[in-house]
């Protein structure tokens, strides 16, 4: 999976206009947790949906259909965002064929749906460059198979970097940096399905610490920023990037589609600014803060951590083996409460 490297430079530097701010204690609506499975250290995928049930996370996002996976969470009640997966050529094949897609849904969700509460599709994560092409025409064949297997509820969407979005800041500003994303969002208008939103305040402050305050990335109170693009105020900087896609929907004349946070977290290890301590208030901060939503946006924001467990195969930079809440054992790497 790649990770989003960058938040624009305008927002990094408004972030100097700060001022306190007492934070308000928020209640839960939902929170998720992505299942990465690059670890040769895991548990079965049976005692990992008992994990979940055991701490009372309602949502899981698996990042390929995987049988041993979708077969655990049979019955289990945690809510699901099924990842087509980008490799393989799966997404070229579900743009250029409608009996693909077919075949997909009768391999992939009809042997476990409704017992598996597949709530959205992810087609692609992250799709970077010509395959990018692809996101809509896939996800049109998706729609039409799983309406045509009798699914109409499954809602196909794709996973987006934070870098989809330009002129970040004042979030207001925000606006789509490329046209397929806005033919992607009035698609999305069209059949009821969110826009699904890889955020992460951690990459931001790791290349800006200078700018960002360590506290306002990660739920702290004492910085306040104002937007005075609509006379909103931002505490936390999640809030102000969510929003910043909020305004490119908006602008792309798709007002009315929602935003899900598919992936979000910090590491605990690896990196500057990737600590045990930074993690656990980020995680915690946002597992707290969601259910209240964004200045924009009130109310409560489907968000899913990244990520369930530390994965020891990742490669890239040291930080991607650590942003699991748990180890391979099942004991936490910091204390974390989910309600």
């Amino acid at each position: 999976m790649a990770r989003q490297r960058q938040v624009a430079s305008m927002l990094a530097a408004a972030l100097l206009v700060a001022t306190t701010f007492a934070s308000i204690p928020t209640t839960v609506h939902s929170i998720g947790v992505c299942y990465g499975t690059l670890g040769n250290n895991l548990p079965s995928s049976s005692d990992v949906v008992q994990l979940y049930r055991s701490k009372g996370i309602k949502g899981m996002r698996i990042y390929s259909p995987d049988a041993k996976a979708l077969a655990a969470l049979r019955n289990s009640g945690i809510a699901l965002i099924l990842d087509t997966g980008n490799g393989g050529g799966v997404l070229g094949q579900l743009a250029r064929s409608a009996s693909f897609a077919d075949s997909w849904v009768q391999s992939n969700v009809r042997p476990y749906y409704p017992a598996v509460g597949i709530k959205y599709v992810a087609v692609g994560n992250e799709v970077q460059g010509d395959d990018t092409r692809s996101l809509l025409p896939a996800m049109r064949n998706l729609d039409a198979a799983l309406a045509r297997a009798g699914f109409p509820g499954i809602k196909c969407s794709t996973s987006v970097r934070f870098d989809v979005v330009a002129n970040s800041f004042p979030p207001s500003s925000g606006s789509f940096a490329q046209g397929y994303m806005a033919d992607v969002a009035r698609y999305l208008a069209g059949t009821g399905a969110p826009l699904l939103a890889n955020v992460y305040p951690y990459f931001a402050y790791r290349d800006n610490p200078r700018d960002i305050s360590l506290g306002y990335a990660t739920f702290q109170p004492g910085t306040t920023v104002r937007d005075n693009g609509n006379g909103l105020n931002y505490n936390n900087l999640f809030d102000a990037m969510v929003d910043a896609v909020v305004a490119a929907l908006e602008k792309a004349g798709a007002p009315n589609v929602r935003v899900v946070v598919s992936e979000s977290g910090w590491p605990s290890a690896g990196g500057f600014g990737a600590s045990v301590d930074n993690a656990r208030k980020y995680n915690q901060g946002l597992i707290d803060h969601v259910g209240r939503g964004t200045p924009k946006r009130t109310g409560p924001l489907e968000t899913f951590v990244f990520a369930m467990f530390n994965e020891n195969q990742k490669g890239g930079d040291p930080t991607e083996k650590n942003f699991g809440l748990f180890y391979g054992n099942k004991q936490p790497v910091y204390p974390i409460r989910f309600n």
